[in-house]
C-alpha cells in the first residue's frame, strides 16, 4: 500500500462475501488512471481472499479491525449487502472506522449499509433502483432521492445500481482533480460516462419517477 502524501489520496474498499463485482472494479478501474494522485487498497473480513457475488475472489490487504484510518472509503453493494444491514458487529466496525473518512461513498446497495450504520443520517442519498424500497427501509433518517444516477451531499456520495458507479467514480474524480484528469481517465478507458447526475432511467422503468 502506499503512503499517503500531499498529492496521493487513498481509497480504501471494503470487501465482502457477496459482494458486486463491478461496483468494486468499475470505480477502482477509473481510480487506477491516476496512480500519481490515488492509492487503492482493498479491506475485508480477513487479509486474503472476499468471494463476490460473481464468485471471483479478491484478496483484501488487510482486515477490518487491522485496516488503516481512511482517507477516501467505498463501499459496494452486492448480495451480501442483505446480510450485513443485519450484522451489528460489522455495522459496528464500520461506524466506528468510516467517520474518520475525510470522504463516504458508496455504489448500489453500499448505501443500504451506509444508512443501516447510521452514516447517512440527515443527507441526500441515493441507490439501486430494482432495490430502493427495501434500501429505503434501513433509515427514515435519510432523504432518498430516487431520480439520481449518483447524489453529492456535502462528505457523502453515493450511486445508483452496479454501472452507475462508474460515472460516480468519474465525478469524483473531476471534483477532487478537475475535469482535465477525469476526462483523461475516462478517454483512456474509452467510457463514455454520463455527467449529468439526474440522469437515471430506471428510477422510471421501477416506477420511481413519473
Amino acid at each position: 500500500m502506499k503512503a499517503m502524501t500531499g498529492d496521493l489520496r487513498r481509497i480504501s474498499i471494503v470487501l465482502f462475501d457477496g459482494f458486486e463485482l463491478l461496483d468494486v472494479f468499475g470505480p477502482a478501474e477509473l481510480f487506477s488512471m491516476v496512480p500519481d494522485r490515488l492509492a487503492v487498497e482493498f479491506v475485508g473480513p480477513e487479509a486474503g481472499p472476499a468471494a463476490s457475488s460473481q464468485g471471483a475472489e479478491v484478496i483484501a490487504t488487510s482486515r477490518y479491525d487491522a485496516a488503516a484510518t481512511p482517507d477516501i472509503m467505498l463501499i459496494p453493494g452486492g448480495r451480501g449487502a442483505w446480510r450485513l444491514v443485519e450484522d451489528e458487529a460489522f455495522l459496528s466496525w464500520l461506524r466506528a472506522w468510516a467517520t474518520r473518512a475525510s470522504l463516504l461513498t458508496s455504489v448500489c446497495t453500499g448505501s443500504a449499509v451506509l444508512a443501516a450504520a447510521g452514516l447517512l443520517d440527515g443527507y441526500r442519498a441515493t441507490s439501486n433502483k430494482a432495490a430502493f424500497a427495501w434500501v429505503r427501509t434501513q433509515s427514515q433518517k435519510v432523504e432518498w432521492i430516487a431520480q439520481a444516477r449518483w447524489v453529492q451531499d456535502r462528505d457523502r456520495w453515493t450511486s445508483s445500481g452496479v454501472a452507475a458507479g462508474m460515472d460516480m467514480a468519474a465525478a469524483l474524480l473531476a471534483d477532487l482533480f478537475g475535469q482535465d484528469v477525469a476526462d483523461s481517465a475516462t478517454t483512456r478507458s474509452e467510457l463514455e460516462v454520463h455527467q449529468d447526475a439526474s440522469w437515471d432511467p430506471f428510477a422510471k422503468i421501477y416506477g420511481l419517477a413519473g
